[in-house]
C-alpha cells in the first residue's frame, strides 16, 4: 500500500489537496496563491471526525436540488391534476388545453427567470447577508413550497384548474429562486474548506432535471409558437432548457425513481405523494444537518470569519516591486459588494472549461442521447422499447457522472493553472458526431447511421457522464480556492454563472443540431 508522505500534501487557509506527484507540484502551486492566514504553530488542525463534515455536505449538495427534481418528474401526476382529477392520467393533449399542452415550457419559464436573477442578487448579497441566514431562509421556504404541495396532492383541484396551475407556476418561481440561493451559497462557503468538501457537495447536488429538455426544444421548435412569442420570450426558453440537465447523486436518484415508477405503474397521487413526503423529509434532514455543520470541531475550525477584501482603484496601485502582490487585501470595513474584476481574472481559465463542457454537454444530453433508440426495438422486448432510453440515457449518464465527480475525492489532476485541463475539456468535443452517428430518430437529413450496434450509445453516454462529473468537478472545486478566502463565496456565485452560461450556449446550439440532422 502506498503511503503519501507529509510533503505531498499542499495546505492554505483555503484548500488541502494532495498531488499526483512530485512533478506537478509545481502546476498545483496556483492554490496557494492567496492571502494566507497561517494558524500558529500550537495550533492543531482538527480532523474530521466519522467523516461527518463530508457526509453533511454531500447531503446538503443532494438536497439542495433534489426537492426540484423530484417537483418535475412527477409528469403524469401535473397531467393528471390539470386534465382532470376524476380520470386516469393520460399522454393525450386536449385540444383546448393551452395549460396542458404547453405546461413544461411555463414551467421552464417559472424556473429560469428567477435562478438568473436569485444568482445576481446573492452575488450583491454576500457581504450583506450573513451566509447561514440565507442557507436556512432558503431551505426553510423549499420546505414550505413542498409541504403545501404534499398537502395539495390529495386535493379534488378539477373546478378550479386555473387556480392550481397558477399555484404550481407561483411555487416554481420560489422553489427555483431559494433553490438558486442555497446552493451558490453553499457552494461558496466550501471554498474555506478543503478540496474533499467541496467534492462532497458536487458529488451531491445535481442540475436540474434533464429529460425535460426534450419537450421544451419541440416547443420551441414549433413555427407558430416561434412567430408568435417574442424573442425575449424565446431567448427565456433557450435559458431554461440549459437548467435542465441531470448530474451527480441527485440526478441518479431521481432516474432511479422515473424507473421504478415506470416499472410499477402505481396511482399517480399515491406516486406524487411519495415524491413530496421524500422531499420534505429531506429538506428536513438537511436543516438539521446543516444546524449540526458548525458544532462539528472540524467544521469551526474552516469556517473561521475572515476580513473583506479590498481591491487596488486605478488610482491606487499596489507597489510595481512587489510582482507577487495580491490582487486583494484585507481591510478593516465590511465592503458592500464583492469586487468582480479579480475574480473574473483569476478564474477565466477555469471558467473557460465550464463553459465549454457545459455546453458540450446539454448540445447532446438528452437532445441527441435521449432519442437514440435501439436498432432491434422491432422485436417488442422490453429492454428495446420501455427501458432503453430512460437505462441506457438517463440512469447510465447519471451513473457515470456521479462516478466521475466521486473520483476527483482522490485524484485532482490536472491542476489549476495547467493547460491540460483546457485541453481535455475541448477533447471532448468529439463526442458529439459519435452520438450523432448512432441510430438517432427521427432523421431527416442525415440518414447514415455508422455504428450499428446498442453497444455504442451505451459506451458513448458512458464516456460523456464519466467525463463531464470528473472535468466539470476540478475547476468548480478549484475555483472557490484560488482566490483570497474572503472571495471564496462571491466565486462560488461567479462559476455558477459559468455554469449557465454554458448549459444556455449548449442548450440553444442543441436545437440547430437537432434540425441539422
Amino acid at each position: 500500500m502506498a503511503v503519501s508522505s507529509e510533503d505531498d500534501f499542499h495546505y492554505s487557509s483555503n484548500s488541502t489537496y494532495r498531488t499526483a506527484s512530485s512533478s506537478l507540484r509545481a502546476d498545483q502551486e496556483a492554490l496557494l496563491e492567496k492571502l494566507l492566514d497561517h494558524p500558529s504553530p500550537g495550533l492543531q488542525r482538527p480532523k474530521d471526525r466519522f467523516s461527518g463534515t463530508y457526509i453533511i455536505f454531500f447531503s446538503l449538495g443532494i438536497g439542495g436540488l433534489l426537492p426540484w427534481n423530484f417537483f418535475v418528474t412527477a409528469k403524469e401526476y401535473w397531467i393528471f391534476k390539470l386534465h382532470n382529477c376524476s380520470i386516469p392520467a393520460t399522454r393525450e393533449k386536449p385540444e383546448d388545453s393551452d395549460i396542458l399542452n404547453y405546461f413544461e415550457s411555463y414551467l421552464a419559464v417559472a424556473s429560469t427567470v428567477p435562478s438568473v436573477l436569485c444568482l445576481m442578487a446573492n452575488f450583491l448579497l454576500v457581504n450583506r447577508v450573513p451566509i447561514h441566514v440565507r442557507v436556512l431562509a432558503s431551505l426553510v421556504v423549499m420546505l414550505a413550497i413542498f409541504v403545501v404541495m404534499t398537502v395539495l396532492v390529495k386535493v379534488d383541484t378539477s373546478s378550479w384548474t386555473h387556480g392550481f396551475f397558477a399555484v404550481i407556476i407561483i411555487c416554481m418561481v420560489i422553489l427555483s429562486g431559494a433553490s438558486t440561493i442555497f446552493n451558490s451559497s453553499v457552494l461558496g462557503m466550501t471554498g474555506s474548506f478543503p478540496m474533499r468538501n467541496s467534492q462532497a457537495l458536487i458529488s451531491g447536488r445535481t442540475e436540474r432535471a434533464k429529460h425535460l429538455i426534450g419537450k421544451l426544444r419541440g416547443f420551441v421548435a414549433l413555427p407558430v409558437a416561434c412567430t408568435v412569442l417574442s424573442a425575449l420570450h424565446v431567448i427565456i426558453l433557450l435559458i431554461f432548457i440549459t437548467a435542465l440537465r441531470g448530474g451527480g447523486m441527485g440526478g441518479t436518484i431521481s432516474a432511479v425513481a422515473s424507473l421504478v415508477d415506470l416499472a410499477a405503474s402505481s396511482d399517480v397521487t399515491d406516486s406524487a405523494l411519495a415524491f413530496f413526503l421524500t422531499a420534505d423529509v429531506f429538506l428536513s434532514l438537511c436543516i438539521g444537518l446543516y444546524l449540526l455543520l458548525p458544532r462539528l470541531e472540524y467544521a469551526r475550525y474552516y469556517m473561521k470569519p475572515v476580513w473583506p477584501a479590498h481591491v487596488f482603484s486605478d488610482e491606487e496601485q499596489p507597489p510595481q516591486d512587489c510582482p507577487n502582490a495580491p490582487l486583494v487585501a484585507p481591510r478593516s470595513s465590511d465592503s458592500p459588494t464583492p469586487p468582480l474584476r479579480p475574480i473574473l481574472k483569476k478564474t477565466a481559465s477555469l471558467g473557460f472549461c465550464v463553459i465549454y463542457l457545459f455546453f458540450i454537454t446539454s448540445l447532446v444530453f438528452p437532445a441527441i442521447s435521449a432519442n437514440i433508440e435501439s436498432l432491434n426495438k422491432g422485436s417488442g422486448s422490453l429492454w428495446t422499447t420501455k427501458f432503453f432510453v430512460p437505462l441506457t440515457t438517463f440512469l447510465l449518464y447519471n451513473f457515470a457522472d456521479l462516478c466521475g465527480r466521486q473520483i476527483t475525492a482522490w485524484i485532482q489532476v490536472p491542476g489549476p493553472r495547467s493547460q491540460v485541463l483546457p485541453g481535455l475539456a475541448l477533447l471532448r468535443t468529439c463526442l458529439v458526431p459519435l452520438l450523432v452517428l448512432c441510430n438517432y430518430q427521427p432523421r431527416v437529413h442525415l440518414q447514415t447511421v455508422v455504428f450499428q450496434s446498442d453497444i455504442y450509445p451505451v459506451v458513448f453516454t458512458s464516456l460523456l457522464g464519466l467525463s463531464n462529473g470528473y472535468l466539470s468537478t476540478l475547476p468548480l472545486i478549484y475555483g472557490p480556492k484560488i482566490v483570497p478566502r474572503e472571495l471564496a463565496e462571491a466565486t462560488g456565485v461567479v462559476m455558477s454563472f459559468y455554469l449557465y452560461l454554458g448549459l444556455v450556449l449548449g442548450s440553444a446550439f442543441s436545437t440547430l443540431l437537432v434540425h441539422l440532422i
